[in-house]
């Protein structure tokens, strides 16, 4: 199975999004509470998937993007907010996200990880 990164400031929504994965026999997840420590995890772990959440401290999803995409312009990222404006989904998109989830509506996840499994890198 896929090494998963979940970056999200808030520890009720990784512990979620865990449960979740974990539902699904997916076990090697990395967490990251910023997007600073996702970019840094992200070089040095070279996750299969990373779940991005948006709005975090010291670096936002969407700069923590722009340079994970900067470092491995094949990198299978999903954006994960509650800021599901069309804007963040367009400016995620075009940064190199291959997806967008609006939390807390986690129905699809499941299906975009076996979707992005299937993509070769």
């Amino acid at each position: 199975m896929s090494t998963i990164l979940i970056a999200d400031d808030s520890k009720f929504m990784r512990n979620w999004l865990i449960s979740i994965l974990q539902q699904y026999g997916y076990q090697d997840i990395v967490e990251a509470t910023d997007g600073q420590i996702a970019l840094e995890r992200y070089k040095h772990i070279k996750p299969d998937i990373v779940i991005l959440d948006i709005t975090m401290p010291n670096v936002n999803g969407l700069t923590a993007l722009k340079r994970i995409m900067e470092f491995d312009s094949k990198a299978k990222v999903i954006l994960c907010s509650a800021m599901g404006t069309e804007s963040n989904v367009i400016q995620g998109l075009q940064l190199g996200a291959m997806d967008f989830i609006v939390k807390p509506n986690f129905d699809n996840l499941i299906n975009m990880l076996e979707k992005l499994n299937n993509i070769t890198s």
